[in-house]
């Protein structure tokens, strides 16, 4: 595989390779195609643009410069690439706007709001309480640090203080981070420190020994070989620009300065032999330290202000839900609470108060962020909506049309004035006529106050009578609307039975994982299921559940894939028994065997006690267990008896499925006062 930080030349590889040599010399086409390769070996393969730089000319570009404009758009673009716009007289700038200076300035805007004026670029860089949550990787949502691979070399780096951080931005890069690991293990005094001289200890003593900037390498042309600034500058220049010829110009100024200043010919080779390694991918601290400054600033305000910074962050990728789903399981970790989006206290952006998160109404799928602003304003300037009929008559139409409106439903941003989801799905076209009735009323401008009253009087909302949602389908809703459980998980009413049964977390599990094969037993919701196949066409699927803990992604190899192909839907909830193991820094885990989690729920019930008000839902009950499917169970059904003020308990013909499932989906029938086991 091609290293960007050593890329090997096709005249190296020959060299290095005598099969490939062998192959050039026998083969007259693998000869031509060596030959043509070369030829073009090194040119661009496409235009491309760089993000964010911006030339400035003293005349018109097109005089200095080819130009041609941009596929999808009107912005002309050089066709010198950066290492030729300079020499042709442009000057160059890169422009860097980081999303993560709003995320810091949203946050400092919240405890604004709280009463708290924190002046984010007077901080204290020594907060220690900043440095333990960084000694202990817990970097999700910092800036250049939360990466999988970055993480652990913090976690190993264990920093005590900013110059750390600054060597870590520096240094995770392709090529540096080759020297990740001795810079750790000479900070922590398991490898001594060595200086190439001992004229460079000044220079190198902050990051023991290791070459990590620019300005480093420039200190040491100056010591060592005699460099003036300005030549120290053009040293740079070249590391920078990665211009190799210019490198190889600077090999012979740079070893005979030092041999003149007594250095052994070999050293200063040595010497700068590190210097050109380190000229491919060196970063200069002058750039680096800027952004471990950002860094730490997020690592400041998540360690201090968690609430706030985390629900900044989630207001910057509030249109993606698997990041949002990694800030929901951050906040858990941390006891933070994130309320549910409510109607009468979100607002359309994430929030804060009392401690706590509330989620945004404009991060609900398919709801526009700018149409909950015109709702929440409508609710600031009239008070909080008092009942649906109240939220019809007062929103305006083109704030929620019918597929935004199911989602806030599903999503539960209504339970504060109906709880029954259901009934509020069923009656959304009837909800949406009152709604643009309500608004034509208002246009007409009907000032006489009689016949405005008997108006209103006739939008009177009415809704199917309809039983709630068990709890089940009211978080499949959920997931659905937000892209991940929010208020509660579907496995919290299968406690008793993952305990049983054995189960431990995902979590604990890929905690556990090292490079041998390790057993155990998982459950989980399914929420993806992505099929392939083999190089050999079987089939296998990658599938994706979530527990409580998080989620995780197993492997499901052909013969297990088709004989539970329909349990792996979306939605499904599963016991897995896996094996796994780290490969490539990533768990692999693989499925030996699955089961429904309900099938093992059922076998564990001994029945239900179901108390009801009176005779009423009994044809409903008996109707919603013909759907459940058949078990072991026994369903006891205890009812008033009216004349003489006792309890009648019967038990109904047959066996049943008696896990969680059919506690939710009873206990949700209207009538029915409580489900129980026996």
């Amino acid at each position: 595989p091609n290293n960007p930080a050593n890329p090997v030349t096709l005249a190296q590889a020959i060299a290095a390779e005598p099969r490939l040599r062998e192959e050039q010399e026998n083969d007259p086409m693998v000869a031509r195609m060596l030959d043509t390769a070369m030829r073009i070996e090194g040119l661009y393969r496409h235009a491309s643009v760089h993000a964010a730089g911006v030339v400035i000319g003293d005349r018109p570009l097109r005089e200095l410069t080819p130009l041609y404009r941009e596929p999808h758009g009107e912005m002309p673009v050089t066709q010198f690439n950066m290492k030729w716009v300079e020499p042709a007289g442009l000057v160059k700038f890169d422009f860097l706007g980081l999303k993560t200076l709003t995320v810091i300035a949203k946050a400092v805007g919240l405890l604004r709001r709280q009463g708290l004026d924190l002046d984010i670029h007077t901080i204290p860089l020594d907060d220690e309480r900043s440095f333990e949550m960084l000694r202990a990787a817990e970097t999700t949502g910092l800036f250049q640090l939360e990466g999988a691979g970055v993480r652990d070399a913090i976690r190993n780096l264990r920093p005590d203080r900013f110059e750390d951080i600054i060597a870590m931005v520096a240094l995770y890069r392709p090529g540096p981070m080759d020297d990740i690991p001795k810079y750790i293990a000479c900070k922590h005094g398991h490898e001594e420190v060595i200086y190439p001289h001992p004229l460079l200890e000044p220079v190198l003593k902050e990051t023991y020994g290791v070459i990590v900037y620019q300005e480093q390498v420039m200190q040491i042309a100056q010591i060592l070989s005699g460099y003036s600034l300005g030549e120290a500058d053009l040293l740079r220049r070249a590391m920078g620009k990665k211009i190799q010829s210019e490198m190889d110009a600077q090999r012979a100024r740079f070893i005979d300065g030092a041999i003149e200043r007594g250095v052994e010919a070999s050293t200063a080779r040595n010497i700068f032999e590190l210097i050109n390694k380190f000229a491919g991918y060196g970063f200069n601290k002058c750039h680096a330290a800027p952004y471990a400054l950002i860094a730490y600033q997020t690592a400041y305000l998540k360690a201090n202000h968690p609430v706030e910074f985390l629900a900044a962050s989630m207001m910057l990728d509030q249109g993606n839900t698997d990041k949002l789903n990694v800030f929901r399981q951050e906040a858990k970790r941390a006891g933070i609470v994130i309320h549910a989006p409510d109607i009468n206290r979100s607002e359309a952006d994430f929030s804060t108060a009392d401690g706590a998160i509330h989620y945004a109404l404009g991060a609900v799928r398919n709801v526009g962020a700018q149409a909950m602003r015109g709702i929440v304003a409508e609710r600031e300037a009239n008070g909080p909506f008092r009942d649906m009929e109240d939220f019809l008559h007062r929103v305006e139409p083109r704030h929620l049309n019918k597929r935004s409106f199911e989602f806030l439903i599903r999503a539960g941003a209504f339970d504060s004035l109906n709880p029954n989801r259901a009934q509020l799905l069923a009656g959304v076209d009837a909800m949406l006529a009152l709604c643009n009735a309500a608004a034509q009323s208002r246009t007409s401008r009907q000032t006489d106050m009689f016949s405005m009253a008997g108006a209103e009087q006739r939008r009177v909302l009415k809704l199917p009578e309809t039983d709630a949602w068990p709890p089940i389908e009211k978080l499949k809703a959920e997931f659905e609307a937000l892209g991940f459980y929010l208020s509660a998980h579907p496995l919290d009413d299968y406690l008793t039975a993952l305990e049983r049964a054995n189960v431990v977390t995902s979590a604990d599990f890929l905690e556990s994982l090292d490079e041998t094969d390790r057993a155990a037993r998982l459950a989980g919701s399914v929420t993806l299921k992505r099929e392939q196949r083999s190089q050999r066409g079987n089939p296998f699927a990658f599938v994706s559940l979530t527990d409580q803990s998080g989620e995780y992604e197993v492997t499901v190899f052909s013969e297990q894939l088709s004989a539970s192909r329909e349990l792996l839907e979306p939605g499904n909830l599963l016991i897995v028994n896996v094996t796994g193991k780290m490969d490539r820094d990533r768990p692999r885990l693989t499925v030996q065997s699955l089961q429904p989690l309900e099938k093992l729920a059922d076998s564990q019930s001994g029945g239900l006690l179901v108390h009801v008000m009176d005779a009423r839902p009994l044809a409903n009950i008996l109707d919603r267990l013909k759907g459940l499917g058949q078990g072991k169970g026994a369903i006891h059904l205890v009812l008033p008896a009216e004349s003489c003020g006792l309890q009648v308990e019967m038990r109904l013909p047959g066996g049943f499925a008696t896990g969680p499932r059919t506690r939710g989906v009873l206990g949700a029938i209207h009538g029915v006062v409580s489900v129980q086991e026996r």
